[in-house]
């Protein structure tokens, strides 16, 4: 009876162990997918700007590197040498504060990037549709003047007549920011 469960301990035992070793093994592929995202993610930070990477937190190495980077011909063998380098010193790295920051920043470009849309839509519909148009805006943007938008309707369809440079254009549009984005 005792040799029923020393066996049984011992298989046990190495199932356990097993189990602690599928859990630790990585793949290859999936060692060079991580590494590949790393790398990919360092080409992110050195195509950013300098007022945006300055909000990125990175350490003074990889900093550095990726100032380097930005320095490099983009053409050049070199460059494509220093992004595998910061790939590697981003695998090193806990890069969740990266991330994080980088897709802040994507997220603030694409509230941009709608609210830019917006603006043009906003615009389009005053030229296409007239009191219409300024109507529904301003139903949606009580801040906004009737009257100065009317004008701007006026000036702009001139100077489509015209052929002229399109001033009143880029002025509505202005408008339509100051008013609706900066003044609610």
């Amino acid at each position: 009876m005792s040799d029923n469960k020393r066996d049984s301990d011992e298989e046990n035992l190495f199932e356990n162990i097993q189990q602690d070793d599928e859990a630790d093994f990585v793949s290859k592929t999936e060692l060079k997918r991580q590494s590949a995202a790393r790398q990919k993610l360092g080409e992110s930070l050195v195509n950013l700007t300098p007022a945006h990477l300055a909000t990125i937190p990175l350490d003074e190495e990889l900093e550095k590197a990726v100032t380097i980077a930005q320095a490099i011909n983009r053409k050049k063998d070199g460059y494509r040498r220093q992004l595998q380098f910061i790939g590697k010193l981003m695998r090193h790295r806990d890069t969740t504060d990266i991330e994080t920051a980088l897709a802040k920043l994507s997220m603030t470009h694409q509230a941009t990037n709608a609210a830019f849309h917006e603006l043009e839509k906003a615009r389009e519909s005053i030229i296409q549709e007239g009191d219409d148009g300024i109507q529904r805006l301003i139903e949606a943007h009580p801040a906004l003047n009737r009257q100065k938008l009317r004008q701007f309707h006026r000036q702009i369809k001139k100077e489509q007549e015209k052929n002229a440079p399109p001033k009143a254009f880029r002025e509505l549009f202005q408008y339509l920011k100051d008013v609706i984005h900066h003044g609610e």
